[in-house]
C-alpha cells in the first residue's frame, strides 16, 4: 500500500492481543508497579520501579536489568489515563508516544498497543539498536503468561456443594510447615485436595519452566480443624506477582449456595470498602470477587455451580 504524505506507518509499531482475562485484571497488572515489574520488558529482563504515578502528567521511573547485567534507565510521563479504556505515555529517551487501548470482549480483553516515534530515522535506529519490534512481542507474551498464572492461582477445587465459610491464608513459602503445625495442634485432617504443589499442576505452555524450589511450594492446602472449620492456604512467590505483607495474608473466604446470594453478600459487604477484584464470571467456571471492607477486613467470595 502506498503511504500518504501524512502517514506515520514508517515510524510506528503496532501489536494486538486478545487475553483470556477480565479487563479489570488486565488493567490492574498494567497499572500496579507491584505487578508490572514482574512481566515488563523482553525475555530475560527484570525491573526496578522507583516511581509510577498512573495519572496525567504522572511520572514513571523504571530501570530494566538486562540478562547480561546491563541496566537501562527509562523515564516516561503519562499523558492520558482513562480507567479500563486507555493509557497514553511519552517515553523521554528514546522519545516515542505509546498508546495502549483496552477493550472488553465478554470475559476477555483485547489490548491494542501502539508506539509512535518522532521520525523514520529514529524508528529505524531504535529497532536496529534495541530490537524494539521483537521486544514488544516478547513483552506481550510475558504479559499473557503472567495473566494466566495469576488466574490459575485463583482456582480452587471445591469438593463440597454446601455453602461454607473458610479462612484463606497466604504464606511466603511456609504453607507446608504452617499446616503441619496446625494439623498437629488441632489434631485435624487434610481434606479436599490436601496439600497440592505447584509442580503437581499444569502451568500454561508459554510460561518459563518452574525452578525446583518453586515446584515444591504449595499452591493449595485445605485443613479441617476445630468444629469443622476449614483453613485454606497457598504459598505466594514474588515471581508470580505476590507481595506478602502483614494485613494482606489472610482472607475470609465465602462459598455461597447461589449466584444471587453471592452478589448480595459481595455488594453489601464491600460497600464503603476497596474492591480488589470485581465480582464476575471467570472463564474457569467460578463467580468470583475479592475486596477489603470498610473496617479493613479482607474477603473472597467464590461461587461454583457443581
Amino acid at each position: 500500500m502506498e503511504l500518504t504524505k501524512n502517514s506515520t506507518a514508517d515510524r510506528e509499531l503496532k501489536l494486538n492481543r486478545l487475553f483470556n482475562a477480565p479487563i479489570e485484571l488486565v488493567w490492574e497488572v498494567w497499572t500496579d508497579p507491584e505487578h508490572i515489574k514482574n512481566w515488563w520488558g523482553p525475555t530475560g529482563f527484570s525491573n526496578t520501579i522507583s516511581k509510577m504515578d498512573v495519572k496525567p502528567e504522572g511520572e514513571w521511573d523504571l530501570v530494566m536489568h538486562g540478562p547480561d547485567g546491563t541496566d537501562y534507565k527509562n523515564k516516561s510521563v503519562f499523558k492520558e489515563v482513562v480507567l479500563h479504556k486507555k493509557i497514553v505515555y511519552e517515553h523521554i529517551s528514546p522519545k516515542y508516544l505509546a498508546t495502549i487501548l483496552f477493550e472488553k470482549q465478554g470475559d476477555q480483553t483485547l489490548l491494542n498497543w501502539h508506539m509512535l516515534f518522532e521520525s523514520k530515522e529514529q524508528f529505524i535506529q531504535v529497532v536496529k539498536t534495541f530490537k524494539a519490534d521483537e521486544g514488544l512481542k516478547q513483552n506481550i507474551e510475558k504479559l499473557d503468561v503472567y495473566l494466566k498464572t495469576r488466574i490459575g492461582l485463583y482456582k480452587q477445587n471445591k469438593t463440597c456443594t454446601m455453602a461454607r465459610v473458610t479462612s484463606y491464608l497466604n504464606f511466603p513459602g511456609k504453607t507446608e510447615e504452617a499446616f503441619n503445625f496446625y494439623r498437629a495442634v488441632f489434631k485435624g485432617e487434610f481434606t479436599g485436595v490436601g496439600l497440592r504443589r505447584f509442580g503437581d499442576i499444569e502451568m500454561p505452555a508459554e510460561m518459563p519452566p518452574l525452578d525446583e524450589a518453586t515446584k515444591k511450594l504449595i499452591i493449595h492446602a485445605e485443613l479441617t480443624i476445630l468444629g469443622g472449620h476449614v483453613l485454606m492456604a497457598t504459598d505466594s512467590p514474588e515471581s508470580m506477582g505476590f507481595q506478602m505483607q502483614h494485613g494482606n495474608n489472610m482472607h475470609i473466604n465465602l462459598e455461597p449456595e447461589s449466584k444471587e446470594e453471592t452478589k448480595r453478600l459481595f455488594d453489601e459487604l464491600s460497600a464503603g470498602g476497596n474492591v480488589t477484584m470485581p465480582l464476575q464470571d471467570m472463564f474457569w467456571g467460578a463467580y468470583f470477587g475479592s475486596f477489603t471492607d470498610k473496617f479493613g477486613i479482607n474477603w473472597m467470595i467464590n461461587y461454583t455451580k457443581n
